[in-house]
């Protein structure tokens, strides 16, 4: 897939896809799950507290008759009841709306309910670019602050499943730095390089590993031409940018989000039971729908992996 239309046609091709949102008294929410709706993404069941859900609604001239609210105006019964809908396969997909991420978080990894799947969570964020001729896949950069060694395995093998449910086969992942070489007093070139080998032996499988590669080689083939790197697996056609840190991902997430024309988002949480959709309220509303519109097709990929 090419772009955040192709990925909503691959939902529309399956069976409608539902989330349960926790707190759903939020208006941009509101906006985003009708939207997503309207475009055939996803149905919503919508928890919270049923008189502010409502009195949104109005506001926003937005149709509750076709949606399933239930009423809970205590914010963490609500995060834990709508959490309880996915675990219990009622939903497919899981929303954060106005609570904040502290809590909503314990409701995703709370011991009874949750989604937790045995390992460390990480988040994605997949990028639509003008120009750029395939999605991109940016991780870590909401998440894991510092990421060890074997914190980037479970980064990577959370992140796979997303990529190839966007219709990537064998995703090329970079493990980026701000050099290409291995430098041993640069922490993050030592450890792409420990991917790199991980992945040569078969310890990492699914996706082709090699780092540590600068930004321009990983995006750029032109680049790798100029700086004789054409030896490389990965020249200009990275399709997952594992960032180092917390720091270099955010700065690059925040620079394509404001600084590029026309560019596209969604964002998920992974390595959970199904696909978590954590967003900002800071995030545009097509970011929301596009959320959802990702998290969707990653539900129908574990689906079919289940059946499998």
């Amino acid at each position: 897939m090419k772009g955040f239309d192709e990925i909503i046609a691959r939902v529309n091709e399956c069976a409608m896809k539902k989330v349960a949102v926790s707190v759903a008294q939020d208006d941009a929410v509101l906006e985003a799950v009708q939207e997503a709706k309207k475009r055939g993404i996803a149905d919503a069941i919508l928890v919270g507290d049923e008189a502010k859900i409502r009195e949104i609604a109005a506001s926003i001239q937005m149709d509750l008759s076709d949606f399933e609210i239930i009423n809970e105006p205590d914010m963490i019964q609500a995060s834990l009841t709508a959490v309880k809908l996915t675990h219990e396969g009622k939903a497919d997909m899981y929303m954060k709306g106005l609570i904040d991420t502290k809590n909503f978080l314990k409701s995703v990894l709370d011991k009874e309910v949750g989604l937790r799947t045995g390992g460390p969570l990480s988040h994605v964020a997949v990028f639509d670019i003008p120009g750029v001729d395939r999605l991109l896949f940016l991780t870590d950069v909401a998440f894991i602050t510092y990421p060890t060694l074997e914190d980037k395995v479970h980064i990577i093998n959370n992140t796979l499943p997303v990529a190839k449910a966007c219709g990537i086969d064998c995703p090329k992942v970079a493990p980026l730095a701000a050099v290409e070489v291995v430098n041993p007093k640069m922490p993050a070139t030592v450890e792409a390089a420990e991917l790199t080998r991980m992945n040569a032996e078969g310890e990492i499988t699914g996706c082709i590993v090699d780092g540590p590669l600068s930004f321009d080689l990983a995006i750029d083939a032109e680049a790798a031409k100029h700086k004789a790197a054409t030896d490389r697996k990965v020249q200009g056609d990275a399709d997952i940018m594992l960032f180092p840190d917390i720091h270099a991902g955010n700065l690059m997430y925040k620079a394509l989000v404001h600084v590029v024309p026309g560019v596209q988002n969604g964002c998920i949480l992974t390595g959970t039971k199904v696909p978590v959709i954590l967003t900002s309220r800071s995030d545009t509303f097509e970011t929301k729908v596009n959320s959802i519109a990702l998290a969707a097709v990653v539900a129908e990929e574990m689906r079919r992996n289940e059946v499998k």
